[in-house]
């Protein structure tokens, strides 16, 4: 059996009761899709390939996005308290006027203890790292909410995040990690195992490199061609020119990479699903219990 710490464990750490995340869509948008930084985005990113239905903007304000997404969850048996995710697109880009309203929303709502921001390593302005270590980190008050700002690395490889259009280096996001650490925010991470052009070798470098910063949680996934994206027309046009794993092959990779990882970073995540409309390839038809068992014969 592969052993690692599951981010449960690590939730069982800094809270005294169950805690589910409630993912949210606040509709702040990406400097690398709205001419800021690029227009046309990562080459694998759709976000509606991992919004859930109620965290739509067409669904209403943050409240109502948080009194649907627990009575979703609620409905699988959950409970306990709740961490509002702001999930989509870059969760610390505009004004911060803006930023501080939509968080306090989320807060505000009954049983939200703290918050998860998904946001880009170059989109966190001075003024707000201000207001973050002001309100969750080594200058908050005693008993202040949580925080776990949570950074899309997807590679370690300068060439890798340069030819997916990433908009950024390994550096920027080693800084911004190091920034929020120092301030006293807990920090995750995540990468996409499987970029064109990377090897084994670099996968595994991956997991070295990641282990000497410092990071809480960590989000992995196996590269997935999703409808609406540059890879998809690439794929589209030339299937060869992309290696996609198989299931076997992808957990055999894991195994490998988890034993490289440091230990006391919490793994959030092993494997992505997308919704079958959206997935071009790989199409593995496993549930994430049937692939938990496929990583387990893998030693």
């Amino acid at each position: 059996m592969v052993r690692y710490k599951k981010v449960s464990d690590y939730f069982k750490e800094k809270f005294s009761c169950k805690v589910q995340k409630v993912a949210v869509n606040a509709g702040l948008g990406c400097p690398n899709r709205d001419g800021s930084l690029g227009t046309g985005g990562c080459v694998y990113c759709n976000n509606a390939a991992f919004n859930p239905a109620y965290a739509h903007l067409s669904s209403g304000s943050i409240t109502q996005q948080l009194a649907d997404g627990i009575k979703f969850c609620s409905k699988k048996g959950d409970s306990g308290v709740y961490l509002a995710y702001f999930q989509s697109y870059s969760n610390t880009y505009g004004p911060l006027e803006r930023l501080v309203a939509l968080y306090e929303e989320a807060l505000a709502f009954p049983g939200v203890v703290g918050l998860v921001l998904a946001t880009r390593p170059d989109c966190l302005r001075e003024d707000l790292l201000d207001w973050l270590e002001s309100r969750f980190g080594n200058k908050a008050p005693a008993g202040h909410p949580y925080l776990l700002v949570e950074l899309g690395v997807e590679s370690t490889l300068d060439r890798t995040l340069s030819l997916i259009n990433r908009g950024h280096d390994f550096k920027t996001a080693a800084d911004a990690i190091r920034q929020l650490d120092k301030r006293g925010i807990d920090v995750g991470a995540h990468l996409i195992l499987g970029l064109p052009g990377e090897t084994e070798e670099d996968f595994l470098q991956h997991a070295t490199r990641i282990s000497e910063l410092p990071i809480s949680t960590l989000k992995l996934h196996q590269l997935q061609v999703i409808k609406g994206t540059p890879l998809a027309r690439q794929y589209e046009q030339n299937p060869d020119s992309l290696k996609l794993f198989s299931a076997a092959e992808y957990a055999e990779l894991l195994c490998k990479f988890i034993a490289k990882l440091r230990p006391d970073i919490a793994l959030d995540r092993l494997v992505s699903e997308s919704p079958k409309d959206l997935l071009l390839a790989p199409c593995w038809g496993l549930k994430p219990s049937e692939f938990s068992s496929l990583l387990d014969t893998f030693q």
